[in-house]
Parts: C-alpha cells; structure tokens; sequence
C-alpha cells in the first residue's frame, strides 16, 4: 500500500490526543481518604471491571477513529500487482509480451491489449513511485531502464510488432538481469497466455526457475494475464508461395474466431507492384483454404505485392506479403531401373502440358553422379542408396529437397535415416492389399484446397514392402500395415509401400500417382521460391554484414524503429524477401492455470488477470473511502458506549402496615 499524500499521515500523531487528555484528567483529581467513602467503595467495587473495560474501549474507539480519518486524507492506495504489505520495492523489471496476438482488442473495441497493460503499468508506477522500472520486450529481449513511468507509452520498444514471444527466454533474462541488480525485485510479466509463447512445456522454464528462485533475495513474480471476451477477428495467412511460368500460386488460409457464425462475404484487396485489385470471397464457417493465381506482367523476373481484408479485431494479422524471382524450370529425378514402373515414375513427374517441368531417369548403377542442386524432386526405386551417395541425397534434404523412395522388390538390411524395407510380401489368391486410411488434411494424399477427396481408396495392390523405421505414418493398409510414412528434415524424406508396376498394384493409376508426385513436386520447388519468403525474427531476416534495410510495400503506417519486427517487403542489401508474422501467432490455445503452475512451480507467483478493458480490475485502487467507512465506525461504537446506562428501580419487600420513606 502507498499514499498519494503521505505528508498527511503526520495527522496519525493526532490519535493520541485523546490518550493525553486521559491522563490528564486523572491528574486534575486528588484523593482525600474519607471514612464514610468506605462503604460507598465497596459497595461498588465489584463493578469496577466493567466500567473500566468500557472507559478503555472508548478511548480506543476515539484514537481509531482520529487514525483513520488522518490515513484517508493521505489518499492510500493499494496495487493489484504489488499487494498488501509488501512494503518497498526497489526494482521492478517488466517482462512485455510483444507478440502479434497482444494486438487482439477487447470485445467493446478498445485500445489493444498491449496498449492497454503498457498504460497500467504506467499509471500504477506513476502512483506507487520510487521504484526503477526496467523494460525487456519480447522482441528485442534487451533490458532497458525506463526513465519514469511517463515515458512508457511513448517508448519504441513497446509499440506493436508482428514477433512471436518467448517467455522462458524472457525469464531466463530476468534472472540474468536480477542476478546483478541488488535490492528487492518484482518480474511482472504481461502476456495474453497465448499457449504458443508461453511454452509451458519447454525444459527452458526449468532453467528459469532455478535462477530465479536462487537469487539472494527472491523476487515476486506477478503474470498480468490479458484474457477475456474480445472483438470479432479474421485473420488472412499465407501458406506458401511458389512462381509457375508466368503465374505465381499462393495458398492462402482465412480463419475467424471460434465463436464465428454464419456465412460472410469479405472483400480481398491484392496489391502487385504497385497495381491493386478487389475481389469477394465468401466464408461459410471459421476457416477457408483457397489457392490464388496471380498472372505476372510479362517479362517479369522479380516483383512483390501482399494481400490483404479489412481491419478488425487485430489489423496486425489482416495482411500477407509475398514476393518472387525470375521463372524456373523444375526438375525431377527418377532413379529406377528401366521397365513398367520407370516409365509410369517419369510420366508423372512431367505430364504432357507442363511445359516448365523436366524429369531425367538415371540408372541405379550410376547413381553416384546425382546432381540435385537444382533438382526439386527425386525418386528413388532402387535399393536404398549407402556411402557418397547416401551423403549426397543428406544433402538435398538438408537443402529442402523432397526425395520419394519406393520398394526395390527386394528386402536388404541397408537403412537410410534409419529405415529399411522388409522382405516383399503378396496377397492371398484372389485378394488385395487395399488402401483404408490416410491424412486428409496432411501430407501428399491430403484433400484438395476446395475440399474434394484424392480417390486413394481405389489402391490395390497384389504385391508390397513395409517400409520400417521411426517414421510418421500418413497412410496405411486395410491390416494397419503402413503404406505412406515421412521423416523430416529441412526436406521430406517419403517412403511408399508399392510401385506403379501392375505385376504389383494399380499405382500407376491416375488417380493416386499423379496427384501424390505432383504434390511432391511442388513441395520441393518451394525451397527456390521460400529465398523469397520469411517470418519475422527468423534467422534470414537478419541482416547480413554490410546490409541495409530498406520497405518496399506501401501496406498500412510502417514504424522505422521497429522495421526489424514488422511484417512487410523488404530489400536487405541485394536480396527482396517477404516478411510475414509466425504461423503460431494465429492459434487461439491459451495456457491453462495448470500450465502456468508447471512453468512457474516454486516461484510462488500470483497470476493477476484482466479482462483487457480501460477500468475493469484495475492494476491500482484508490482505498480512502474504506478508511472513511472505517472511521464512522469508531465514532459510532464509542457513541454508543458513551450512553448513560439505566437504573433499574429495586422494590424491596416491607412489613404490612410500614411506610415506604426516600
């Protein structure tokens, strides 16, 4: 608790005037003995208790009522972050979740939740005063003193950013920082408890903790948690980004709060080099997937542009940049053996009318002169590759590169990333292995972006090998037996059960192969594209030694302070990437108490939650009217102990005929 007025309370010495006149009242009086007295004495003597335990309680009463009269005019108030008692803090470091999401207003359309706690804090410090308030963001996680409270809100390393949060590096800061910082100290931390900042199960918390609780002297740790009811909010994400001849493909997601009802028509406004276009997408439920086309000027090597709908609940996630490079042929891979399979392989890698793609079949036996620098896909029927060549398809993975693996039709105890091929095996007489169970929504066999099935039902096969080893399994057989399974590393490692060979299956078929290695394609031929497309605060959004920052979209009011943590266009010495907010900072999961419990475990914090609106659980209370209250209860209470006590009238019982005399 602290005082607006504390020179006021120099009126608490006022409590003890009634005591002093006490006392000298006793002293005004002297005692004479006087016989007759005697009696009158003891006659009252034992009644003596009670009226001095009633003279105490009223002298009580007035002292008590005279200090609460005196610590109301001082204006006390109480912070819901510091507490009751707990008296003087030197220090108070700031942890300030920066994230996307802390732009999400409240549902009544106030400031955002960022703005909203950066001014609370602001004005509680204001009136607490005294304490050094030190700042570390989540963007920069550098530690900052802040001059005076004042200067809060005015500061740029608490304005909006497009980042994503890291809280356990944020409290690992904190420690580090208190570890030499003498005096006692308070980490508040203001978040939205957004469950993919948080991390609450990130071995980092642990670190943290110890840290924290191993400093000489303990500090409190406050989590202001901004949660609650909020404004309605679509937000527009770019998946992916890839250049096709004169075309450039962009799948495109649209999600709605999880309370969204109802079927909406949202204007999408599409900014290319400079040139805009609008267009109406309807939206029947709280997600859309869709692919947008963009057909490029002719001649057009480089180019960006971004997409964007109408500001809402969050205006930081109602856009999505992209930009692109020069056209590119994409290549495949075939290493197979010639024969049926090859020759099915090839066709699907490069169908008749896609003129920009190119596949080239090399022999298994001279697999060792694969090149895949500028190869996409490469498929792989042949015995799993070992030595040099093993080395070099690491490589392509490494790099982003896909690699399709399918059986050899013989088992080998030669592994690749840990997995081989069992022995081949064949249906009974008369039956087929048949495809039951796969990804929809994942992976190469997943639906289509309008939702339509791949038939991959229609698989059957006479013959197939189980590919074995850690891998995550995307489709499997009518016996659970895995046909589709992935391990990934920057690339995608992919093993199917069966090849497009009908002395084996009907892979060959249209209606599974094609779609599958056509994806698979595609994947592959992003990592040309993604030199062009980034995150903000990933690693490739750094600037290189020598490198300048420099926007080139005109998409909203751009910060030059914060350009670093701001989604848009950029040129970064010679090199034009796209900047868009973390993928994560979409998700609508928020960390429970139970999380916050684990991460926090032996800090003894205090979570403090608000409903992120101007007034409601207020960071600091005025309490002088509970002061007030107080007195008249004193003064009321010593009232009534100051009322004349009745006499109550003895009859007492005489002789017939007697007369009663005064």
């Amino acid at each position: 608790m602290s005082f607006l007025q504390p020179f006021l309370l120099w009126g608490l010495l006022a409590a003890s005037i009634p005591i002093i006149i006490h006392l000298l009242n006793k002293r005004r009086h002297k005692t004479i003995k006087w016989a007759a007295m005697q009696f009158l004495l003891k006659a009252t003597r034992e009644s003596r208790g009670k009226k001095k335990l009633r003279h105490i309680l009223i002298l009580t009463c007035r002292a008590l009522g005279i200090a609460a009269l005196a610590t109301a005019a001082a204006r006390p108030i109480v912070s819901g972050l510091l507490g009751w008692g707990n008296g003087r803090v030197d220090v108070v470091v700031l942890l300030l979740d920066r994230s996307t999401s802390m732009e999400l207003k409240p549902g009544d359309g106030y400031d955002s939740r960022r703005k909203v706690v950066v001014e609370k804090v602001r004005d509680t410090l204001k009136d607490l005063g005294g304490a050094r308030l030190v700042l570390i963001d989540s963007a920069s996680g550098q530690a900052q003193d802040v001059p005076s409270p004042e200067a809060l809100t005015d500061l740029s390393s608490t304005a909006a950013t497009d980042t994503a949060t890291d809280l356990p590096a944020l409290a690992t800061k904190a420690a580090e920082f208190l570890a030499e910082t003498p005096g006692r100290a308070e980490v508040w931390i203001a978040t939205d408890l957004q469950a993919s900042n948080w991390k609450a199960d990130d071995e980092r918390w642990a670190s943290a903790r110890a840290a924290l609780t191993a400093l000489p002297q303990k500090p409190s740790i406050r989590v202001l948690g901004l949660t609650g009811p909020t404004a309605s909010n679509t937000s527009l994400r770019l998946v992916s980004s890839r250049r096709s001849a004169d075309q450039l493909v962009l799948d495109m997601e649209i999600s709605r709060a999880e309370n969204a009802r109802g079927t909406v028509n949202l204007p999408l406004t599409v900014n290319l080099n400079g040139s805009r276009s609008t267009e109406s997408l309807t939206i029947n439920g709280q997600s859309l997937r869709f692919q947008k086309r963009i057909t490029l000027p002719t001649g057009s090597d480089t180019g960006h542009g971004w997409l964007s709908i109408p500001a809402d609940g969050n205006e930081r996630d109602n856009a999505a940049f992209f930009a692109y490079g020069p056209n590119r042929p994409i290549k495949s891979i075939v290493v197979a053996p010639s024969g049926e399979s090859a020759g099915y392989l090839q066709l699907s890698a490069a169908p008749p009318g896609f003129g920009n793609q190119s596949v080239t079949k090399l022999d298994p036996a001279k697999a060792a002169t694969l090149a895949t620098s500028d190869t996409a896909l490469v498929i792989w029927a042949a015995p799993l590759p070992s030595g040099p060549t093993a080395d070099v398809l690491q490589s392509f993975l490494s790099a982003g590169g896909q690699i399709l693996f399918l059986p050899p039709g013989q088992g080998s105890d030669t592994t690749f990333l840990g997995m081989k091929w069992s022995q081949p095996s064949e249906a009974p007489l008369g039956k087929f292995f048949i495809l039951k169970d796969w990804s929809r929504d994942d992976g190469p066999l997943r639906d289509g972006i309008d939702g339509t099935q791949l038939p991959a039902d229609r698989l059957r096969a006479i013959k197939r090998q189980i590919p074995i080893g850690n891998a995550t399994p995307l489709a499997r057989w009518d016996d659970t037996e895995p046909f589709l399974v992935r391990i990934v590393e920057r690339g995608t490692a992919w093993f199917a059960g069966s090849i497009p060979d009908y002395t084996w299956s009907n892979l060959g078929d249209a209606d599974v192969l094609l779609p599958l290695v056509q994806r698979l394609v595609a994947l592959g031929a992003e990592r040309f594209d993604a030199s062009y497309l980034t995150t903000v605060g990933s690693e490739a959004s750094k600037l290189l030694p020598g490198e300048t920052r420099t926007r080139l979209d005109d998409y909203g009011t751009p910060d030059p302070a914060n350009a670093a943590y701001e989604a848009g266009v950029f040129k970064l010495g010679d090199r034009l990437l796209a900047f868009n907010r973390p993928a994560a900072e979409d998700g609508p999961e928020v960390a429970s108490k139970e999380a916050l419990d684990t991460s926090l475990s032996g800090t003894g914090y205090t979570l403090f939650e608000q409903a992120g609106k101007p007034g409601d659980g207020a960071v600091s209370k005025d309490v002088w009217r509970a002061f007030l209250i107080a007195m008249l209860f004193f003064l009321i209470s010593e009232a009534i102990l100051c009322l004349p006590k009745k006499t109550v009238e003895s009859s007492l019982p005489t002789r017939p005929g007697a007369k009663a005399t005064a």
